[in-house]
């Protein structure tokens, strides 16, 4: 079940792998999840020392769990994955000019996990190629919406 998309993933890059990975959250964190305060359109993936962080990711907190507590909304956050898949993520980084982004936030077996893509970046032409089949499938949908009326 998902949480939050990053649309602006998959219209910016061709996503090649996917990975599951958990994700250090702090209690308030969860809460806000939970209730649908969490944005990660601008948030991306770095690798620092062999682990791997989530940045950028904006959590707002509830005022009603959040009242002692001043949380920063969109401070760093480490995921976790295994050590094979942190090995075979960092390799292809840094070799072959992947990147490495949020695609969404979902809830497995009751806890928050991050979907991390391994990506390429698009150039403007294919950005446009994306445009054009994402249209026609929408005017193929109202066509086929209107004959079976």
């Amino acid at each position: 079940m998902s949480i939050v998309d990053n649309k602006k993933a998959f219209f910016d890059y061709f996503v090649e792998e996917r990975f599951e990975a958990g994700i250090v959250l702090e209690g308030w964190e969860v809460k806000a999840i939970r209730a649908g305060k969490a944005q990660i359109k601008e948030a991306y993936v770095t690798i620092r020392n062999g682990e791997i962080f989530l940045f950028g990711a904006h959590i707002s907190a509830l005022t009603s769990t959040s009242t002692h507590v001043h949380p920063e909304t969109t401070r760093t956050r480490k995921l976790l994955l295994n050590a094979s898949e942190i090995d075979k993520l960092i390799g292809k980084v840094e070799r072959s000019g992947y990147t490495l982004m949020p695609l969404n936030l979902h809830f497995s077996k009751g806890r928050i996990k991050c979907e991390i893509g391994l990506a390429k970046g698009k150039k403007q032409h294919d950005k446009r190629e994306t445009e054009k089949q994402r249209d026609s499938q929408r005017e193929i949908q109202a066509a086929m919406k209107t004959h079976r009326r």
